[in-house]
């Protein structure tokens, strides 16, 4: 069986969209079986990374769920995100999910066609049983006979799940191959590195029971014609719930396109408790990204919205500060060295291990998020190490932001005086950037529109550039006076 689709160039939320092909292969096609003991989920993995290096077929898990009905609906849920556009749903989406083993649990990850809902299903130690936990990042098959197959599990029946090739597949070497060639666009790349930088300012803001839960989930507003059920909306904790409001009050967490939480649906017969992640926001904020977490037995499912139902997470700017410093580049590559699959990266023992200090491990980690290394589990308020196949070099080039801020830096036009910058553009057009408490602002009309909303402008990241690169040699300069140097 063989499936491939085209390149793709075109336009994507109105700006110019690149795609490359992306190409997963398996041995065979993950299937459900049905056995004397039970049902049998084998998932198929393609390459992937692993401790020993990249590895054809890696194998993670075998054993059984504890909780089959509950697992097979969060991974349901996980694929509905990966093959899903809520917004332009005319243009299709495909990609199998990621799956990770970190030692102590499994983690299926997807991003939607749009870009705009990132999706993971923990399966935690108290959710699987009888097998270890591998170590190691790949794509998972999940196709549609199968699909049809985990809808239809009883709540009788174990299920023993099969992650990576069993025994007879790793020796037959002439056994069919799944090959799916897929367009991945590189705003969707960026999206795994933004989300989780968002994430890292999330706080737990409500805990709703499975009732309430579930109340809340049947009653919001069904998608519009193009895929979108209006503007923002605001939710407070009210009493055991969540009560709706037209606008940002303090502790109220965004709800941008309800209809984007559309997969919780699959779960919710088995949710013990619904768990809603936002960061601080006062009186008329504008719309943020929020984290909607999902708990079930041995596992957790959880959503995370981009701020807007019309844009994805690509363009939010939250990696662009790290991007555009040579320290964190540096850092990065140490960080990467220490990381060991970890499923809870620590900071403070990574600054330890590295001798770096704890804000620059965090610039670090951000970094290495550019390039899927990492990414960041809202519930327990820390990083995990994985690996995707896509490198931070790749997210530079792409960034328009980040390309346009060093061709001003390499040109000249910024020119330093205190706590002001002044940036020259090509077309003569003067812009001021003004230092304020470290916040920067500027009089172009991208700051003018987004108030630094969606990370620093191209003069700020300019600005910014210039004045990392004097105080470097400003430090340089007075390492060689103290050394003796005249």
């Amino acid at each position: 069986m063989r499936r491939s689709e085209p390149i793709v160039s075109g336009g994507f939320y109105g700006f110019p969209m690149t795609r490359s092909l992306h190409a997963v292969a398996y041995r065979r096609p993950s299937v459900l079986d049905s056995g004397a003991d039970g049902r049998r989920l084998g998932l198929e993995t393609s390459r992937g990374a692993t401790p020993t290096g990249t590895t054809d077929h890696p194998r993670f898990f075998t054993g059984f769920l504890t909780a089959p009905q509950a697992a097979s609906a969060g991974l349901l849920a996980v694929a509905d995100v990966a093959a899903a556009r809520y917004y332009q749903r005319q243009v299709r989406a495909s990609l199998d999910p990621v799956v990770t083993g970190n030692g102590d649990r499994l983690r299926f990850e997807s991003f939607s066609g749009c870009g705009g809902v990132y999706a993971r299903l923990d399966v935690l130690t108290a959710g699987l049983d009888g097998g270890e936990v591998g170590h190691g990042t790949t794509n998972v098959d999940v196709n549609n006979p199968l699909r049809e197959a985990l809808s239809r599990i009883g709540t009788d029946d174990p299920l023993h799940l099969r992650v990576g090739p069993d025994d007879l597949t790793v020796t037959t070497l002439d056994g069919p191959v799944v090959e799916k060639k897929v367009p991945l666009p590189d705003r969707w790349l960026r999206g795994f590195a933004e989300s989780q930088v968002i994430a890292a300012d999330f706080d737990l803001r409500a805990e709703l029971p499975a009732a309430e839960a579930v109340r809340f989930l049947r009653a919001l507003p069904k998608a519009g014609p193009r895929g979108a059920a209006g503007g923002p909306r605001w939710v407070v904790p009210a009493g055991r719930g969540l009560r709706p409001t037209t606008r940002a009050v303090p502790g109220a967490v965004c709800l941008p396109g309800p209809e984007r939480l559309s997969a919780l649906q699959r779960v919710l017969r088995h949710a013990t408790t619904l768990r809603v992640y936002g960061p601080a926001v006062g009186a008329g904020s504008a719309a943020t990204a929020s984290a909607w977490e999902m708990v079930l037995p041995g596992m957790r499912l959880t959503l995370t919205l981009s701020p807007d139902a019309s844009r994805g997470f690509s363009g939010e700017g939250g990696v662009l500060d790290a991007l555009a410093t040579e320290e964190a580049a540096g850092d990065a590559e140490l960080i990467s060295v220490l990381l060991a699959w970890e499923p809870r990266i620590d900071v403070t023992d990574l600054a330890a291990a590295s001798g770096l200090v704890p804000e620059r491990v965090r610039a670090a980690l951000v970094r290495l998020g550019t390039s899927g290394r990492v990414g960041y589990d809202t519930a327990e308020a820390a990083h995990f190490h994985r690996e995707l196949p896509y490198d931070s070099a790749r997210v530079e080039r792409h960034n328009p932001r980040l390309r346009s801020a060093r061709d001003l830096v390499a040109a000249g036009a910024v020119a330093l005086d205190g706590a002001l910058g002044t940036v020259t553009a090509q077309d003569g057009h003067v812009h001021r950037v003004r230092d304020e408490a470290g916040v920067l602002s500027c009089t172009c009309l991208w700051w003018g529109k987004y108030r630094g909303g969606r990370g620093p402008c191209k003069h700020a990241l300019a600005v910014r550039m210039v004045r990392r690169g004097a105080a470097a040699g400003r430090g340089t300069a007075m390492a060689r006076v103290d050394g003796g140097v005249r």
